[in-house]
């Protein structure tokens, strides 16, 4: 009889990337029928309850608690597996531990004093200390981190504007500097386009259509989802802007982002106005009063953001690769109607949104366009539904679903298992610092789906965007011919993708401005780019891939966890 047991440790900090591997390898472990290590958030515990891992004794964690559960196929399988936990630790940080590693941001700064960047991926609550220290010893910050307050962001934004220093973030997930992509970002060929974006995975899915286009990108620069919001005022976005309208490489600048604040456009918009080249404007539902005002080419859609620049910087026809190509009606059974997207590029699920509208009457969501269409509960669909799994509400202490495709495949067969779900939309991102193979994990999963559901005499249609290019370490071409062969159907555009679901469905339709901020030296984006990084360890494993000098710090929370303590000592540095 399957038994489940659980093991807490209060206080306990890993890397996420470390929780993830532990994970997997428990569930490898004989007899084990699964696993689950996350931290001990309201979140990841309702999560272990969908799963039916959550014991009575894990419902008092804390967020600093680490859960480690497994359901084994009897309690002498249970109990060798926690036994081993250690050992697995242990084997894995011996593994990534090989150099020396300061334990301080001010030794790291010493050892490779070149180094003018701070990658900052720690627990959110963490996040704006580290970025403080970063901007106090004057480096840029790439702060990865989410779940960092709204008054921190404001003020660490404050602070880098003052000092002349980048601070791209909180949130931020993705950015290429001088040829190096940071976070999640793929390999794309220098070219003559810088990009601005408040949209990490917009931005990838602009400069991997820019690739494929044939043309290429001087420098991608990320401002994190709330840049532009009116209490932000777009400090970032505008430090961007400024740096491409002085570099001269960029010869076009793409701006991308979800609708900003109102008074907040219309300061950016002027800004663009002044600089002395082309500037492609995608703020994703934003209705211009005409397509081009001046040197503002206003685009509707990533892809068209992505072919105006190109057009602009080669002087011919806009093209598109996926231009003509219609959907098929699939044969579903009756009843099946829905839609069900998951996602985890926020920015990606964004433009899913809007373009639906064309097609569907109204979609739920944990991200709404509209809030009657906000879900009840986040972990349960209904109707058609877009979920984004990379918001906060599920990387809490949990790795951001580019990484990790566990709570995406649990959810694929959850949906796929729903009798009234026609089609399956998911994103497959890729590039450096994403998931070494993820069509690898997904595509056996998307088989088994619509394999359940043939035996239960239905037709499920999965349909996926891979966002890459063909230099990419994960390989474009291999990530397609993998879902592929699993039955989905690729698109590598993302409203290509969007509008296929949208016909498929319609065609099987059944009734039943502020403060400007001071100018960043220029040479911040042509000095040979090195870095220190704080938090996920994956992301020092990816600037190395790229040649990119880089020290990881050994990190643990400030005062053991203890955040009053913290905060004291925080003053007391300040």
């Amino acid at each position: 009889m399957a038994v489940t047991q659980v093991e807490i440790r209060s206080g306990a900090y890993y890397d996420s990337v470390l929780l993830m591997h532990l994970q997997r390898s428990l569930a490898a472990l004989p007899n084990i029928l699964d696993a689950g290590v996350v931290m001990g958030t309201d979140a990841n515990k309702e999560i272990l309850a969908q799963s039916g891992l959550l014991r009575p004794e894990a419902q008092a964690t804390a967020a600093d608690d680490l859960l480690i559960v497994v359901r084994a196929a009897d309690e002498a399988a249970a109990q060798s597996a926690l036994a081993q936990v250690d050992e697995l630790l242990t084997r894995r940080r011996v593994s990534l531990e090989q150099e020396y590693r300061p334990q301080s941001l001010e030794t790291a700064v010493q050892t490779l004093p070149e180094a003018h960047w701070v990658l900052v991926s720690v627990p959110g609550r963490y996040a704006a200390g580290v970025a403080r220290q970063a901007l106090r010893l004057d480096r840029h910050v790439f702060l990865y981190s989410d779940n960092v307050s709204l008054d921190d962001e404001m003020a660490l934004k404050r602070t880098a504007a003052e000092k002349g220093l980048l601070i791209m973030g909180p949130d931020c997930g993705t950015a290429i500097v001088n040829g190096v992509g940071l976070g999640f970002a793929n390999r794309v060929r220098r070219g003559p386009i810088g990009v601005v974006a408040a949209a990490g995975t917009g931005l990838q899915a602009v400069t991997s259509r820019i690739h494929r286009l044939g043309s290429g990108v001087t420098h991608a620069l990320g401002t994190g989802s709330r840049d532009l919001s009116q209490a932000v005022g777009a400090v970032a976005a505008r430090q961007g802007l400024d740096l491409l309208s002085r570099d001269p490489d960029t010869q076009v600048i793409v701006l991308v982002s979800k609708p900003p604040a109102p008074a907040v456009a219309d300061g950016l918009l002027r800004a663009a106005r002044s600089a002395a080249k082309p500037v492609v404007v995608d703020f994703i539902g934003y209705r211009p009063s005409a397509r081009q005002v001046d040197n503002l080419h206003f685009a509707s859609t990533l892809d068209e953001a992505a072919e105006l620049a190109v057009s602009l910087t080669k002087d011919e026809g806009r093209r598109t690769e996926d231009e003509g190509r219609r959907t098929k009606s699939s044969p579903f059974a009756p009843g099946q109607r829905y839609l069900r997207g998951l996602f985890s590029g926020g920015t990606l699920a964004y433009e899913a949104l809007h373009i639906l509208q064309d097609y569907l009457p109204g979609v739920y969501s944990n991200v709404p366009l509209d809030k009657q269409y906000r879900l009840a509960n986040s972990l349960l669909s209904q109707e058609h539904t877009i979920v984004d799994l990379g918001e906060d509400e599920f990387t809490v202490g949990r790795l951001h679903p580019m990484l990790d495709n566990d709570l995406r495949i649990r959810r694929l067969q959850q949906e796929a298992d729903d009798p009234e779900v026609a089609v399956i939309l998911l994103d497959v991102v890729l590039g450096y610092g994403a998931h070494p193979d993820p069509a690898g994990e997904l595509a056996p999963a998307i088989a088994e789906a619509r394999a359940r559901a043939e035996q239960a005499g239905r037709h499920l249609e999965v349909v996926a965007v891979v966002v890459g290019t063909d230099e990419d370490p994960q390989g474009l071409e291999a990530q397609i011919r993998q879902l592929e062969a699993a039955g989905a159907r690729v698109e590598t555009s993302n409203e290509a993708a969007v509008r296929a679901v949208g016909r498929l469905l319609r065609s099987g339709e059944t009734k039943d401005e502020g403060q400007r901020p001071k100018s960043v030296d220029l040479s911040v984006l042509h000095r040979p780019f090195a870095a220190i990084n704080v938090g996920l360890e994956s992301f020092t494993e990816s600037l190395r891939a790229q040649g990119a000098p880089v020290v990881q710090v050994d990190w643990r929370p400030p005062a053991g966890g203890d955040e009053r303590l913290a905060a004291l000592l925080e003053r007391m540095r300040g």
